[in-house]
C-alpha cells in the first residue's frame, strides 16, 4: 500500500516562503498522479495543486496560482510544494495525496493520504 509522509511545515511570517516535501513509498511512484490539499480549522479540505506522473501537466487552485508551485522528482519518490508570498489565511494542515490515473483536483479522486504537516503564517 502507498505510504506518504509530509515534512517541511512550520511557522513563517507573512510574505515568507516554505517548501513542503512528501515522501512516497510502497508502490511505483511514477504510476501515480500527486496532489496537495490543505485543511484549516472548521473548514473543508481544499485542493491546492496536482501534477501528473510525468510532470507534463499541473493544476492549481485559483487561491494559490502564481504563489505555489508543485513539482516532483521520480528518482527520489518525492513531490514538493514551494509556497511563496505566504499569507495568514494560508495557515492550515497541508496534506499530500496520491492517485493512480490522470490528474485530478477533487479530494474524492485521491485514494492515499499522508498525515499532514502544519503550516502557520503569522501576520
Amino acid at each position: 500500500q502507498v505510504q506518504l509522509v509530509e515534512s517541511g511545515g512550520g511557522l513563517v511570517q507573512a510574505g515568507g516562503s516554505l517548501r513542503l516535501s512528501c515522501a512516497f513509498s510502497g508502490r511505483t511512484f511514477s504510476s501515480y498522479s500527486m496532489g496537495w490539499f490543505r485543511q484549516a480549522p472548521g473548514k473543508e479540505r481544499e485542493f491546492l495543486a496536482a501534477i501528473t506522473w510525468s510532470s507534463g501537466r499541473t493544476a492549481y487552485a485559483n487561491s494559490v496560482k502564481g504563489r505555489f508551485t508543485i513539482s516532483r522528482d521520480n528518482a527520489k519518490n518525492a513531490v514538493y510544494l514551494q509556497m511563496n508570498s505566504l499569507k495568514p489565511e494560508d495557515t492550515a494542515v497541508y496534506y499530500c495525496a496520491a492517485r493512480v490515473g490522470p490528474i485530478a483536483t477533487t479530494k474524492g479522486s485521491f485514494g492515499s493520504w499522508g498525515q499532514g504537516t502544519q503550516v502557520t503564517v503569522s501576520s
